[in-house]
């Protein structure tokens, strides 16, 4: 209950209004049968029985000669009931907009948190798994606190109010109308247990058919590209029957307890008619006490009969807290973090830097150290999972290294905050990630105070300038969800231009520059030059031609730099370096060769 609970807090004053309102709504209902006893007893039967209305009320009433008071009693009544409604009305209003301020919360909080977990989290979680916190769990919570919860308030109300009236009349027929009670309770308690299991069931069951759903269709155009349709149909139809088949056996069962509680309700009336017959046979009660009794059955019954839904919902909204609750607990990646703020303007050295992954047994680095002038450009090469990209997440402070030293302008790295840290350095990822937007927006979405011409300058820049004025709508144009729209190299250079347009004294290109060709690569790399001599610039790449114009290659090899230098350097000495020369220089002579001839 306190998962639960902490969520209502900043409403704390909405939610005692509320509770207040539902508590005075069962109150004022108890007393609308006793507008009908009165009618039966005092008008019909013409005798003066005990009635539970104010006696200012009962005093008005008797000043009307029966038919006019009949009328004036339903007229009363009828007013009553428009004010209960009115207060019902209200009720239901707050429940609304309390609930919504609820789910707004959590929702935010969600979101702010998600966004501030480690890079290492992200990298290991199912994104459809993380939808289904933040949607369908959130509003099963909300349901509960904003329905359910004021709903327990409204079943005791109830209960008393209708037990005192009642008892008013015969304590007997009170007793008897309360023995369901304990055996609505027990399969209540029974029901709870097995929707608490169930419901956790199927939510990871449902995690499972969203994160299919969700890889289909970011992934449609693989999927046609490879001709997947069929099976990826085949799977997505086994997740949805497992789905079904869990929902199914959670509906059985609701249908067994309902079926059974109904029944218990409708033998309750029964026994209880019967005794209130019993007792009429013996001129104990009254035609109207009997008619009174049977509208209070429902004020006793009824209310411990929702209580199976109410455990029910309490039992799944423990399961969402859980799993919301789950997300966070995580610490978020500023928990370790620095305070300071220091000019940075691009020196940088790694002094016998290591890492390793917390599930790994051994490092994937292994005493980095190499130094990098503000201004230089140096190229990082290296076979598939040697580690050259984790260095420039530990560089962004994505990851923290085990071990050793990095300096920025001589300034601890782990001693920097990192939003300044990453404010002051750029990353061009080899995958990048455009927005649903304009290709305006999406150059200017993290400076939109920006100008069109700072726009056009970092276009040209990134070589991409040209493209985009040959779309109809120019940088109007939409690019549809993550770029869909866009080759791979527009998007690469879009990624590109909305970096440079933020002028950071370090950029890193990881492997963003695969998708263009090698003039166009060569070409944005002497125009980052150009308009920023003061940049210091890291490359990763698997491509030589990209790397041999770097003032300084860094070449590693499982996790160690096994060279460095100049290309001419590192051309001429044996090792990793000069064997993919070797197979590349080749291939870019023979292109340049063939291109030679066709223009003679």
């Amino acid at each position: 209950m306190k998962k639960l609970l902490k969520w209502a807090k900043p409403f704390i004053f909405l939610l005692l209004v509320i509770c207040l309102l539902t508590i005075i709504v069962p109150v004022t209902y108890s007393y609308v049968p006793q507008f009908i006893k009165y009618v039966f007893d005092n008008v019909l039967e013409q005798k003066d029985a005990v009635n539970t209305l104010p006696a200012f009320l009962i005093n008005f009433f008797n000043s009307f000669d029966p038919i006019k008071c009949v009328i004036v009693v339903g007229i009363s009544l009828v007013i009553f009931q428009v004010l209960r409604g009115g207060l019902m009305l209200l009720n239901g209003y707050l429940k609304g907009y309390y609930a919504e301020g609820i789910a707004q919360n959590m929702r935010n909080k969600l979101f702010r948190h998600i966004g501030n977990l480690s890079f290492s989290y992200h990298n290991n979680v199912d994104s459809g798994d993380l939808i289904q916190r933040c949607t369908s769990d959130i509003e099963t919570i909300k349901g509960f606190l904003s329905n359910q919860l004021p709903q327990i308030l409204y079943i005791f109300a109830s209960l008393i109010s209708g037990a005192i009236q009642m008892a008013s009349i015969n304590v007997g027929i009170m007793l008897i109308t309360f023995c369901v009670i304990p055996i609505n309770f027990i399969a209540s308690a029974i029901y709870f247990k097995y929707v608490s299991r169930k419901f956790d069931e199927i939510e990871k069951v449902e995690a499972n058919m969203t994160t299919c759903i969700e890889e289909n269709v970011n992934g449609a155009r693989v999927v046609k590209a490879f001709a997947r349709e069929k099976e990826e149909i085949e799977k997505f139809d086994k997740k949805n029957t497992t789905y079904k088949d869990e929902v199914e056996k959670m509906n059985r069962a609701m249908a067994y307890f309902w079926g059974f509680s109904d029944g218990i309700t409708i033998l309750q009336y029964a026994v209880t008619i019967g005794y209130c017959i019993f007792l009429a046979e013996k001129n104990l009660v009254g035609v109207g006490d009997i008619v009174v009794c049977i509208s209070y059955i429902s004020m006793l019954v009824y209310p411990i009969r929702s209580l199976g839904r109410i455990i029910g919902d309490f039992g799944k909204s423990i399961v969402a807290a859980k799993r919301v609750d789950e997300i966070l607990s995580k610490d978020d990646e500023y928990v370790i973090n620095g305070t300071l703020k220091p000019e940075i303007k691009g020196n940088i050295s790694f002094k016998n830097v290591s890492f390793k992954f917390d599930d790994a047994e051994s490092e994937l680095l292994n005493n980095i150290s190499f130094d990098i002038k503000a201004g230089e450009t140096i190229a990082i090469v290296g076979k598939t999972g040697c580690g050259k990209s984790t260095i420039v997440h530990i560089l962004e402070r994505m990851l923290e290294y085990t071990s050793g030293s990095i300096l920025i302008d001589g300034v601890e790295l782990k001693d920097i905050d990192k939003k300044w840290l990453r404010k002051h350095i750029g990353i061009v990822l080899q995958d990048p990630f455009l927005y649903n937007k304009t290709i305006m927006e999406n150059v200017r979405i993290s400076s939109p105070n920006k100008s069109v011409d700072d726009v056009y300058r970092a276009s040209q820049m990134a070589h991409v300038h040209n493209d985009i004025l040959n779309f109809d709508k120019k940088y109007e144009t939409l690019v549809g969800e993550k770029g869909v729209t866009l080759s791979g190299g527009q998007k690469q250079r879009l990624a590109i231009a909305r970096m440079l347009i933020l002028n950071k004294p370090v950029l890193i290109f990881d492997d963003s520059l695969s998708a263009v060709d090698t003039e166009t690569d060569q070409s944005i790399r002497n125009s980052i030059k150009k308009y920023s001599k003061e940049t210091t610039t890291i490359i990763i790449t698997h491509r030589i031609t990209t790397a041999k114009e770097a003032d300084k290659i860094i070449v590693l090899e499982n996790g160690c730099i096994s060279d460095m230098g100049t290309h001419a350097d590192l051309a001429n000495r044996d090792g990793l370096y000069a064997s993919l020369w070797k197979i590349q220089g080749a291939l870019e002579e023979e292109f340049l060769n063939l291109v030679e001839k066709e223009v003679k």
